[in-house]
């Protein structure tokens, strides 16, 4: 009972910190690491020991899945180059050049393991980029860059993790057994992902029952992290290849009545898994100090040294990966260069999270090889918070100083109108292919102003700032729909309807109003 009670504690306070931080204005993640900060040395709060494998094996999963599903493959595609560039190119890099500025700080630790902390420090994370890059409004190509760094990063800085480990414990590591470790992560994961998905979107396409297809997926990414792990290959990779083919997919393999369903489960899912995961990383303060066995002075200087290296370096390499691929012309025509404000965003959004406190408590503990795994465990802490609270917090002020240009709206209703009158012709032709078939013809007339309707109101938003016609009638319809509610639930009070013809007519209403919303909003 104590678990439990300590579980609803923690949801709670996960959903008030983001229902506070909507309400001041302020980045969700950022308040609640904060509030995990103080709320650590609160005596009597829950003490919540971080265990590696529940992030890795039972947190991580579920939020890369949502994040590949919902990212636009064509999109990912084309932008392809930046995301490995950022997602394996860095990660190495920032690996490297971390972990040999450790060893020149701390000359008595093998360099190998300062290249592991490099490792565990280098990937900033999935969560912390989709929750702040899409909440302060980057431009969409800056965000699938940033969205597609984060699904792939862990991959390469797990598996040189593993790597530099294995080195630091006395296995034989040469570039054959760095390949094979290679192969077998990314090779492994892309066919895992890959046969995964194509069994799971099988089941889909022959499951009916809304229910049934939101329980499956579910278990996809849990079912497919483990087989991953089996073979012992990348899990993370697996879960984002099956993410992907399953997102592009799922017009054709979920019915609509699954797709509204999954889609609001997994809504809430990773809106209570990201605000449990920032709240959890500050809790671990507590632990994390008192474990900490190394003098304050030094601890203070290494952590300014790190987290300043870890800033620079990931300047240092977005600037000439963006610029010098570009000098070939056959990149250059396809791609043209970007306003220097876009590798400036890019450089400065590198806020790390949970996958990087997991990845340093699993850091081997072990006699075989001395060194201050409580000052790494920190150390990796500390870059959370800092990267966090200060790139974070900054990274909304940043994007507008630079006047960073905003994807243009009008550009996408003008797509969107033109592909709807496309869509509605179709539909036109369809239904006149099914006229002959004894239809009525006040059938086919309403039918016919349904489509029109559905064209003018993308065209209305082409126009000036005041109320359209779809907008008024969106709004009055609501009013009468509430107006219907009321005659249904007094009906009910006064025993003229059972419970169950009530609910089935609130849910028809609610449907139609949820149809509204975007009508009224827009």
């Amino acid at each position: 009972m104590d678990g439990l009670l300590e579980v609803v504690i923690l949801v709670a306070v996960a959903v008030l910190g983001v229902a506070l931080a909507r309400r001041l204005g302020m980045l969700a993640p950022i308040l609640l690491v904060v509030g995990g900060l103080a709320l650590s040395f609160v005596p009597g709060f829950p003490e919540v020991h971080l265990e590696p494998e529940m992030v890795l094996v039972g947190i991580l999963p579920p939020l890369l899945y949502v994040a590949a599903i919902e990212t636009s493959v064509p999109a990912f595609r084309f932008n392809l180059r930046p995301i490995l560039l950022l997602a394996v190119g860095l990660v190495i890099f920032t690996a490297l050049v971390v972990g040999f500025v450790l060893h020149m700080l701390l000359p008595e630790v093998p360099l190998s393991l300062c290249i592991a902390l490099g490792a565990v420090l280098a990937p900033p994370d999935a969560v912390a980029a989709t929750a702040i890059a899409r909440r302060i409004g980057l431009p969409r190509r800056l965000v699938t860059i940033l969205e597609g760094e984060s699904l792939i990063n862990d991959a390469t800085a797990l598996v040189l993790l593993r790597v530099a480990t294995g080195a630091a414990t006395g296995a034989a590591v040469g570039f054959l057994e760095i390949g094979r470790d290679i192969v077998i992560a990314a090779g492994g994961g892309i066919a895992v992902g890959a046969v995964g998905a194509v069994i799971i979107g099988f089941l889909h396409k022959k499951i009916t029952d809304p229910l049934l297809d939101t329980a499956l997926s579910l278990l996809t990414p849990f079912l497919i992290v483990m087989v991953a792990e089996e073979i012992h290959s990348s899990g993370v990779v697996a879960v984002v290849v099956a993410g992907l083919y399953l997102g592009h997919r799922m017009p054709t393999l979920m019915s609509a009545a699954s797709r509204l369903q999954s889609d609001a489960f997994w809504q809430l899912t990773r809106f209570l898994l990201e605000g449990l995961v920032f709240l959890l990383v500050g809790l671990q303060l507590r632990d994390i100090v008192r474990e900490l066995d190394t003098p304050w002075g030094e601890v203070a200087w290494i952590t300014a040294a790190v987290i300043g290296t870890l800033i620079v370096t990931r300047f240092l390499w977005v600037f000439p990966s963006t610029y010098v691929p570009r000098l070939i012309p056959r990149i250059r025509q396809r791609d043209p260069f970007p306003p220097v404000s876009h590798p400036i965003v890019v450089g400065w959004a590198g806020m790390r999270g949970v996958v990087t406190l997991a990845a340093a408590l699993a850091l081997p503990a072990t006699s075989e090889v001395e060194y201050p795994r409580d000052l790494f465990i920190w150390l990796a802490f500390a870059v959370i918070v800092v990267t966090l609270v200060l790139q974070g917090a900054t990274l909304p002020a940043v994007a507008r100083r630079l006047r960073l240009p905003q994807d243009e709206t009008t550009q996408d209703a003008l797509a969107e109108a033109s592909v709807q009158n496309a869509a509605s012709k179709a539909a036109r032709d369809r239904l006149d292919e099914l006229a002959g078939d004894g239809v009525p013809e006040r059938v086919l007339h309403k039918l016919r102003d349904l489509g029109e309707h559905r064209v003018n109101k993308a065209w209305e938003r082409l126009g000036g700032e005041g109320e359209t016609p779809s907008r008024v009638y969106g709004r009055l319809r609501r009013e009468m729909i509430d107006a219907e509610r009321g005659v249904f639930r007094a009906a009910r009070d006064e025993g003229r309807i059972p419970e169950e013809v009530l609910r089935r007519a609130q849910r028809d209403l609610d449907l139609e109003e949820t149809m509204l919303h975007r009508t009224v909003e827009e």
